[in-house]
């Protein structure tokens, strides 16, 4: 039988009749193909980015969650100095908050 496919993978694109044609009469075939790629694809440099933006968000949120806890903690220690009043220790007294009047 004649009629077999070409060996290997060639050019699965090449139809068998213009390959046997080819070999029977001695031209060559001339497969002609893209250039490579000269770029890196966009995934390559996408992926980081998107790494580096979702830890800066992280960062930020955790910043920010901090910065309200002391601000929260501040605010509480204010409200308890206030309401306890002068505090004293032997024969020193510290008062925590200013007067309301002055």
């Amino acid at each position: 039988m004649n009629d077999r496919e070409p060996p290997g993978t060639l050019a699965p694109h090449i139809p068998a009749d213009l390959y046997h044609r080819a070999q029977t009469t001695g031209r060559p075939i001339v497969i002609i193909t893209g250039a490579p790629p000269t770029g890196r694809p966009a995934r390559t440099y996408l992926i980081p980015i998107v790494i580096t933006g979702a830890c800066a968000l992280g960062l930020i949120g955790t910043i920010a969650a901090v910065l309200a806890l002391l601000d929260y903690a501040a605010h509480t220690a204010a409200a308890i100095a206030g309401a306890a009043g002068p505090i004293g220790i032997g024969g020193l007294t510290l008062k925590l908050t200013r007067p309301n009047g002055k």
